[in-house]
């Protein structure tokens, strides 16, 4: 698939499962997965920060058989060089992690997301051909050591006109607060423990576009 249908697809997602072993209550990676394909969710990251190299590839192969069945994006996070092996469509990438800027010279046909935390860090990201942002955190979370404060909603509405790529939020974001951004006009959102924690995603995802819907 080329980068520009993988895009295509990806401005079409509406929620953005970010997927971590220890924060699936109990179940496995790969269950979680499958629920999420059930659900009708069309991207997912897998974002593992305690596997070795070796378990991460083993489990990156398994996600990309699944998604590539269901017709999904599949992003790896933080590991370029995984990503490239198991074929995933693209890898996201925090402000310490493999220079982003350098991704384009190794492979064109990645997305390439990276996380930001300030108008300063959308900007830069902005001049590197970078597929997509991630704004965060909007909210307080536990989920994620980011070293920086939260966002909040002020900030985030301040910084919506610079953005000239597609974007993403995180952080915090619960079915309760989804409305506060719905009504900033901010319709992809990242999320990790309200959707892999729960214990009925797929109502739990229904739900949440029965909200989408009133926007």
């Amino acid at each position: 698939m080329s980068l520009v249908t993988k895009m295509k697809q990806f401005e079409k997602i509406d929620f953005y499962p970010v997927v971590t072993q220890k924060f699936c209550n109990g179940r496995k990676s790969l269950d979680i997965l499958k629920e999420l394909v059930d659900a009708g969710i069309k991207i997912v990251q897998l974002r593992e920060k305690e596997m070795s190299k070796r378990e991460l590839f083993n489990l990156g192969e398994k996600y990309r058989k699944i998604t590539e069945d269901n017709d999904m994006l599949f992003i790896m996070n933080d590991h370029i060089d995984i990503a490239m092996a198991v074929s995933a469509d693209g890898v996201h990438l925090g402000q310490k992690d493999f220079p982003f800027e350098k991704v384009r010279d190794i492979d064109q046909n990645l997305i390439v997301g990276v996380s930001t935390h300030n108008l300063d860090e959308i900007l830069q990201a902005q001049k590197f051909g970078i597929s997509y942002i991630n704004v965060g955190p909007i909210f307080s979370t536990q989920t994620k050591e980011v070293g920086v404060p939260s966002v909040g909603l002020n900030n985030l509405a301040q910084w919506l006109p610079y953005i000239k790529i597609p974007f993403t939020v995180m952080g915090g974001i619960k079915k309760s607060n989804l409305v506060s951004l719905y009504e900033l006009g901010v319709y992809r959102t990242a999320m990790v423990t309200e959707i892999t924690q729960s214990s009925d995603i797929k109502k739990t995802i229904q739900e949440m576009r029965i909200l989408r819907r009133e926007f």
